[in-house]
C-alpha cells in the first residue's frame, strides 16, 4: 500500500523513560497561563486535518473477560480522513502497522498477519479486544473538539480542556504557552482507559 504521509528519517519513534513514568503515575497539572493562538478559534476548527506525531500509547480494557492493559510506541501520520500509524511493542502483537484510506482500515501484525475492517475501531477490537476511539483522536491531538462529540469545556486559555463523545471521555493536558497537547487521558463508562503521550512534529 502506498505511504501518504511522511515520517522522520526511519520512523524514529520516542522511547523516553519520562513518558513511561507519566503513563504509570497518571498524573499531570494542567496550565492556566494566557495563551495567544496564531489564528482564530474559528479558523483552526475549520482547518484541514494534517499532523506527523509521535510518542506512547497505553490502554487499559475491561470486558466480561476481565481486565487487560497494555502499551506501544508509535509513530503516526494523517492527511484528512487518511492515516497510517506504525506500532512497535504493539499491545502484545509485535510490530503493528494500521492503515485506513477513508473507508477500509487494514491492520497488519506479525502475529495476526493481515485483517481488516469498516472502521479502524472495529479493527482495532477485532485483532486484539482492545477498544479505543480512533476516530476521534485526529481532532483531539490537536486540541480540537471533533464533530461527532456530545460537549466539551475550555480552560482559561481557550483551550479545549475536556471533550465528550459517546461512552468516551477525553482530558488534554497542555504545556504553558502551546496550543496542541502534550497527553490525553481518555476514560470509557466501563472503566476502559487510553492515556497518549504526543509529540508534534514538523
Amino acid at each position: 500500500m502506498a505511504r501518504f504521509f511522511k515520517f522522520s528519517s526511519q520512523r524514529t519513534l520516542v522511547r523516553s523513560s519520562v513518558f513511561a513514568v507519566a503513563m504509570v503515575a497518571l498524573a499531570g497539572c494542567q496550565t492556566t497561563q494566557s495563551v495567544k493562538p496564531a489564528v482564530s478559534a474559528a479558523a483552526t476548527a475549520n482547518a484541514p486535518i494534517a499532523f506527523n506525531i509521535t510518542g506512547k500509547i497505553g490502554i487499559t480494557s475491561v470486558s466480561e473477560a476481565g481486565k487487560q492493559a497494555g502499551s506501544a510506541f508509535y509513530a503516526w501520520g494523517q492527511q484528512g480522513e487518511r492515516f497510517a500509524i506504525d506500532l512497535t511493542g504493539a499491545l502484545g502483537l509485535g510490530a503493528t502497522s494500521i492503515r485506513y484510506d477513508g473507508q477500509t482500515a487494514v491492520l497488519s501484525s506479525e502475529r495476526t498477519g493481515e485483517i481488516s475492517a469498516d472502521s479502524p475501531e472495529r479493527l482495532l477490537l477485532a485483532a486484539t479486544g482492545w477498544q479505543a476511539p480512533i476516530s476521534q483522536l485526529p481532532y483531539w491531538v490537536l486540541g480540537r473538539s471533533a464533530p461527532s462529540d456530545d460537549a466539551r469545556s475550555t480552560d482559561e486559555s481557550a483551550r479545549l480542556a475536556t471533550a465528550k463523545n459517546g461512552a468516551w471521555t477525553a482530558q488534554f493536558d497542555y504545556r504553558t504557552n502551546e496550543t496542541q497537547p502534550y497527553r490525553l487521558r481518555i476514560t470509557h463508562d466501563d472503566g476502559s482507559r487510553v492515556v497518549m503521550t504526543i509529540n508534534h512534529t514538523p
